[in-house]
């Protein structure tokens, strides 16, 4: 019963995730706003939506490492995801084609992950209310960013009306909105079965806690970002696909920084384990890897594929291997 929840949960997020991309790279091209914003802000945030509902019931039972495992983990994961779309579509060269677009979401990303991982390692312990002001302000940071990234996205409202061919199939701005919410009510409403499903199935497989949230879990909740970005690259939609992963790692953090709503037994940052703080570390660092990787006007093809791309991919698998060795998360 446990394997049939999972995949069918499984199945349910995949297929809204796919929606999610097709309509959210039609609301940017109805709005004018661009793929660009729309991915990382709108679909990042609704992709995200996984890890932050995990986050949520790890609070709830006490599981405070859960929690930071599983947003710190998909920061990794994501970034990754990002070495990945490049192998998968090496021929359409995603990371150059996108680049010089995504300098400030990037740089957002490694700013708040950086601040995250300061704040697990500092032990403040200053509240304000039950809240803690580390976590009150890496959620303000995040929303400070994000609101740059929206002051800051190349107007298009002016550009040139595409030709009507162009336009053959691409829904209305109405029936896009409707369908990216549903979207994302569905997706909201299949995660928290395939969060338990997967969890119970490590459960019973004898697997721990800490590794759950730095690997399994993590990876589990970005499945919708996984699928998100294969389906629009597929679509041609590459500033969607890569705004998505960069935004998922601003979400991510505030997300984490919000659930301190939900700990009332003193700060969250405080209560996270200072051994986490290497898994935001090596997020850092291949966040880091993909933003010199967007910037970089090299050609930096190995074989048939981009430099950077493999380096992203190698450095996580790299990564969970130091934190295997060194028995963080397991």
């Amino acid at each position: 019963m446990i394997w049939l929840t999972f995949f069918i949960s499984a199945v349910v997020v995949v297929l809204a995730a796919i929606k999610l991309a097709e309509y959210g790279d039609a609301i940017g091209y109805r709005t004018g706003l661009g793929s660009m914003f729309i991915g990382t802000l709108l679909v990042a945030s609704a992709t995200s939506l996984p890890e932050l509902l995990t986050a949520i019931n790890s609070i709830r039972q006490d599981v405070i490492d859960l929690a930071a495992g599983g947003m710190l983990g998909s920061n990794m994961f994501n970034m990754c995801l990002l070495g990945v779309l490049s192998l998968l579509f090496f021929r359409q060269r995603v990371l150059r084609r996108v680049a010089m677009k995504h300098a400030l979401s990037g740089s957002v990303a490694v700013f708040v992950n950086g601040l995250t991982t300061f704040f697990i390692l500092a032990r403040l312990g200053l509240r304000i209310g039950w809240v803690g002001l580390d976590s009150l302000l890496v959620a303000g940071t995040g929303v400070a960013g994000m609101w740059l990234i929206w002051a800051n996205v190349p107007g298009t409202p002016g550009a040139v009306p595409a030709p009507a061919s162009e336009e053959e199939g691409i829904p209305s701005l109405r029936r896009a909105l409707i369908g990216f919410s549903l979207a994302v009510v569905v997706l909201v409403l299949a995660s928290p079965h395939l969060v338990r499903s997967s969890a119970a199935i490590a459960d019973a497989t004898g697997l721990s806690t800490g590794f759950i949230g730095t690997l399994a879990l993590a990876t589990i909740t970005s499945l919708p970002e996984l699928v998100t970005i294969i389906a629009a690259a597929r679509l041609g939609a590459h500033d969607l696909a890569v705004g998505n992963l960069f935004g998922s790692n601003i979400f991510n953090m505030f997300a984490l920084g919000l659930t301190d709503l939900f700990y009332t037994r003193g700060t969250l940052f405080s209560a996270i384990s200072p051994d986490l703080a290497l898994v935001g570390l090596l997020g850092l660092l291949l966040t880091g890897i993909g933003l010199i990787g967007n910037q970089a006007r090299l050609d930096r093809l190995v074989w048939v594929v981009e430099l950077d791309g493999i380096l992203l991919v190698v450095g996580y698998v790299v990564g969970l291997g130091f934190l295997y060795i060194r028995g963080i998360g397991l």
